[in-house]
């Protein structure tokens, strides 16, 4: 806070400091432009293959992904199988019409894909959908 110096006046201060409000909203939007990109950064990298006549998809509560290596990652989380068709009997309780996303990398074998998409239809889910690239 400031103080005038001098003078009688009895006049309270009344001017209004906004250098430390700014100086707190700078640091707050520097810490999200930092944080951000770790946010949002994928847990799993997938080389998704491309395909000229792909739609988007819309975001769903089930999601695969399969890396080159062929490891399951369900909705983040890494997970085999047994877990994947567990997972989708109790999606399918909850939600009769949900839709499974797959994201295989284009270097997984399709018939690993293909035992994926079974256990996902074997545990009671109907629609899904494997997301692609855009071809440029």
């Amino acid at each position: 806070m400031a103080a005038k110096l001098g003078g009688g006046s009895e006049e309270p201060i009344a001017d209004i400091n906004i250098v430390p409000f700014v100086d707190i909203i700078l640091v707050v939007l520097i810490i999200f432009m930092v944080t951000t990109p770790i946010i949002m950064k994928p847990s799993i990298n997938v080389t998704l293959p491309q395909a000229g006549s792909g739609d988007e998809t819309t975001p769903s509560e089930f999601s695969v992904s399969l890396d080159a290596a062929g490891s399951i990652v369900l909705n983040g989380k890494p997970s085999d199988e047994p877990g994947l068709t567990a997972f989708a009997e109790q999606m399918v309780i909850q939600r009769p019409d949900i839709q499974a996303i797959i994201s295989a990398d284009k270097d997984v074998p399709h018939g690993r894909v293909v035992s994926i998409i079974d256990a996902i239809k074997s545990a009671g889910i109907k629609r899904f959908a494997i997301a692609t690239d855009k071809k440029k």
